[in-house]
């Protein structure tokens, strides 16, 4: 059952997006926009379209763009419930993609009963996609700078980048944050004539989610939120939290091969090769494929690592740490690192006034990560979130707090216990902080996202959806463990299904 998100994209780059008139579930208020649904190119049973809306809800009637939206209908109309909103998460993520491919992850009963609609938020694909220099990304001074002059120059060019996006793009670029894609999602509810929506959500869709239940709470029928944000923290507990989550992952990488015969590191002490390997790195030992000039940096392993828990694949992981002590070629993982780049700042940066004011700061930001996850050297992802945003205006569109559902119905929350990105620890804090509204069932497995994970997840979250039956709170379904796959010769593997290296995305 579990499928890839980030594999359902190819196939929507040419859905019809147009603008008109269908008949509602109820009387809206005059003026209301409507979404006229023409058929994708591919697939053909799902349906395209677009929403106009106010690029700045602050001035409704200024200038707009258009929401592209995808809905996929119920597969049996007798046992329809309504709609089922899904986003995949990313910053960035396509949920258009998602409502095509939604047929290779939600379960039969759920395809059944529900439209599922998808649609890619503000300055994301189809939407009025948030554009910058490729040439200005690739320049990027290291994020790991060694001094305050360093320092500088990644802030100078964080600014550089943000100027640039921003005269590509419009001024989509400063109004792309989550809060903003919230009031679109309400618009959408109305477009779709419905009275209440129901909401799957996972990774960063979880703040989707979240803040449209403040804002919105009863506009909503049933909500689930797979793999859960926590909008609460600041700069320094956000870094801490991430670094024990990476951390976490990889000491059960190392409890799998100590137990797994099939494990290329089998038989040796794990994590004392591992630490052998990016001390190699860190002397400059270790060269690119195809060019031994060109090294090879420990924070570079270290993000391969952490996309390769989101499956987890422990099995390619494994057999790159091999190939790489043995200087055997891993292009195919390589290369695609050396060229992913962020180009999503305009969302995390105006969601999170994560700021570090200069080098001293960040320094004992990093010892503190490193101390917290010694073989991870912190988190790759909460790190390049948090450099991402050096040298950007302090003050944000959508910044952190306490989250505060007053009017919605039970929602369900899931996590793994050993989710390497948005860590279980982050779960239960948004849990606590919305106790009387949210339910809480744990996956004590590994892996980002829990649908699809065993029949014990999937039929707890389908038994919600479908019947508003949401388990016990505290509720825990047992880890299932990915088998061993085959080891095959990494530079014709492509790399595993986690973000793209670096890149601060919880989904990618």
């Amino acid at each position: 059952m579990r499928s890839s998100i980030r594999a359902l994209g190819g196939a929507a780059a040419a859905c019809a997006l147009v603008l008109g008139t269908a008949t509602p579930a109820f009387a809206d208020p005059p003026g209301t926009a409507r979404v006229e649904w023409a058929p994708c190119e591919e697939p053909a049973e799902v349906e395209c379209g677009a929403l106009s809306l106010p690029i700045d809800w602050a001035r409704p009637r200024g200038e707009r763009f258009d929401l592209a939206v995808a809905r996929r209908p119920a597969t049996d109309p007798a046992k329809r419930v309504g709609v089922l909103v899904v986003n995949p998460g990313g910053p960035g993520g396509s949920g258009v993609d998602f409502a095509l491919g939604a047929d290779r992850y939600f379960s039969p009963a759920v395809l059944e009963r529900f439209d599922v609609v998808g649609f890619d938020p503000r300055g994301v694909a189809r939407s009025q996609p948030v554009r910058c220099s490729l040439e200005l990304l690739r320049a990027a001074p290291s994020a790991y700078p060694a001094d305050e002059a360093g320092f500088r120059a990644l802030a100078a060019h964080n600014r550089e980048l943000a100027a640039d996006c921003r005269e590509r793009s419009g001024p989509i670029y400063d109004h792309a944050d989550t809060l903003s894609v919230v009031k679109d999602v309400d618009a959408l509810r109305k477009a779709l004539g419905e009275r209440k929506i129901s909401y799957y959500g996972i990774s960063y869709g979880t703040l989707i989610g979240q803040q449209y239940a403040e804002e919105f709470g009863r506009d909503i029928r049933a909500m689930v939120l797979d793999s859960n944000m926590d909008h609460s923290l600041g700069t320094r507990r956000f870094n801490e939290t991430e670094a024990v989550g990476a951390e976490d992952s990889f000491h059960e990488f190392v409890e799998w091969c100590d137990r797994t015969p099939s494990c290329a590191l089998h038989g040796q002490d794990v994590a004392a090769v591992w630490d052998d390997l990016l001390a190699r790195a860190d002397r400059g030992e270790i060269g690119q494929p195809g060019d031994p000039s060109l090294k090879v940096t420990a924070q570079q392993i270290s993000r391969i690592a952490l996309s390769a828990f989101y499956g987890p694949d422990w099995t390619f992981l494994a057999q790159l740490v091999v190939d790489l002590r043995a200087g055997a070629p891993a292009a195919s993982a390589l290369a695609a690192e050396e060229t992913a780049h962020n180009p999503f700042p305009a969302v995390f940066c105006q969601d999170w006034a994560i700021r570090v004011k200069d080098h001293r700061e960040l320094s004992a930001l990093v010892e503190r990560n490193n101390r917290l996850a010694p073989h991870m050297r912190g988190s790759a992802l909460g790190h390049s979130a948090t450099t991402g945003c050096v040298g950007l205006p302090e003050r944000v569109n959508n910044p952190q707090h306490r989250l505060r559902i007053d009017h919605a119905p039970k929602i369900l929350m899931t996590n793994a216990l050993h989710d390497p990105s948005t860590p279980y620890a982050w779960a239960a804090n948004a849990h606590r902080q919305s106790r009387d509204t949210t339910v809480l069932l744990t996956y004590e497995g590994w892996g980002h996202g829990v649908y699809g994970r065993s029949d014990c997840t999937t039929g707890a979250v389908d038994d919600y959806l479908i019947n508003l039956r949401t388990p016990r709170d505290g509720a825990r379904c047992p880890g299932v463990e990915p088998p061993a796959e085959p080891v095959a010769p990494l530079d014709a593997r492509p790399l595993p299904a986690g973000p793209a290296p670096g890149v601060p995305g919880w989904l990618g």
